[in-house]
C-alpha cells in the first residue's frame, strides 16, 4: 500500500511498542522537525548481507594500523546525537529530531537499539546505530569525524553479525557509498520473505559486546 516513493502512513507516535511493530513489518519513521511522523517502506530495498561486505584496500590498511578502538553499546546517546549534529553542521538537515533521539535511547535501554562506536583515544570519532531484532539489524544512521571511522564501525558491525548469526543488515535507501561496500537492492517481496524468516529467531534483549580476533 506504500506510495511509489515508499511513504506508507502519517501520524502515530514513537512509543517502543509502535516502533518495534513497525520494524517487524519492514517500516521505519523518517520525517523532519515540525512535520507529522512519516512511516516508510521503500522498494526496492537496499540491504547488506554480511558475507557480501566488500573490504576496501585502504580500510584493510587502516584495520592493520590498529589506531582506533571499536566498541558497542557504551555511548548510544552520544552516537545518535553525533549522527544528528554532523548533518546539521553540513547544512543537510536531519530527521533525527529530539523526539527521535529520546525514542531510540529508550529502545536502547530496553535492549533493542544498538550502536557501534569508533574511538580515537578518548574521542568518539565515528559510529552507527540501529535496531536489532531476531537475526536482522535495521541500520538507521552513521557519522564520521575522522576519515574511514564510519567504515570501520560498519566493518565491526559486519564482524559482529557474522559472529552472532545476524544474516541481513537493512540499509533502507540506496547510496553509492554503501553499494561500493557490498550492499545491494532486493525487491519488496524478497525483503519481506527474508524478514519473516529472520525474525522467527528471537534474540535476547541485551547489550552488545564486540568480540575481537
Amino acid at each position: 500500500m506504500a506510495e511509489p516513493d515508499g511513504l506508507l502512513a502519517i501520524g502515530g507516535d514513537l512509543r517502543p511498542e509502535r516502533l518495534l511493530e513497525a520494524y517487524r513489518m519492514g517500516i521505519f519513521p523518517w520525517y523532519s522537525e515540525g512535520d507529522p511522523i512519516l512511516w516508510w517502506s521503500p522498494a526496492p530495498r537496499l540491504v547488506l548481507f554480511p558475507d557480501e561486505f566488500h573490504l576496501p584496500r585502504r580500510l584493510s590498511r587502516e584495520i592493520r594500523r590498529n589506531t582506533f578502538t571499536l566498541k558497542a553499546d557504551t555511548a548510544f546517546r552520544q552516537v545518535i546525537e553525533q549522527c544528528a549534529r554532523i548533518r546539521t553542521e553540513l547544512g543537510q538537515g536531519t530527521w533525527i529530531t529530539d523526539d527521535m533521539i529520546e525514542a531510540y535511547c529508550l529502545l536502547h535501554e530496553v535492549g533493542f537499539a544498538h550502536c557501534i562506536e569508533c574511538w580515537e583515544n578518548t574521542d568518539l570519532v565515528g559510529g552507527l546505530y540501529g535496531v536489532g531484532l531476531g537475526r536482522m539489524f535495521f541500520g538507521e544512521s552513521m557519522f564520521s569525524r575522522v576519515s574511514n571511522s564510519s567504515k570501520l564501525a560498519l566493518h565491526a558491525l559486519v564482524r559482529h553479525a557474522r559472529q552472532t548469526g545476524i544474516e541481513m543488515i537493512d540499509c533502507q535507501m540506496k547510496t553509492q557509498h554503501l553499494v561500493r561496500l557490498g550492499a545491494r537492492e532486493i525487491t519488496r517481496k524478497e525483503f519481506h520473505n527474508e524478514l519473516r524468516r529472520l525474525l522467527a529467531h528471537p534474540e535476547p534483549q541485551k547489550k552488545w559486546r564486540l568480540q575481537h580476533g
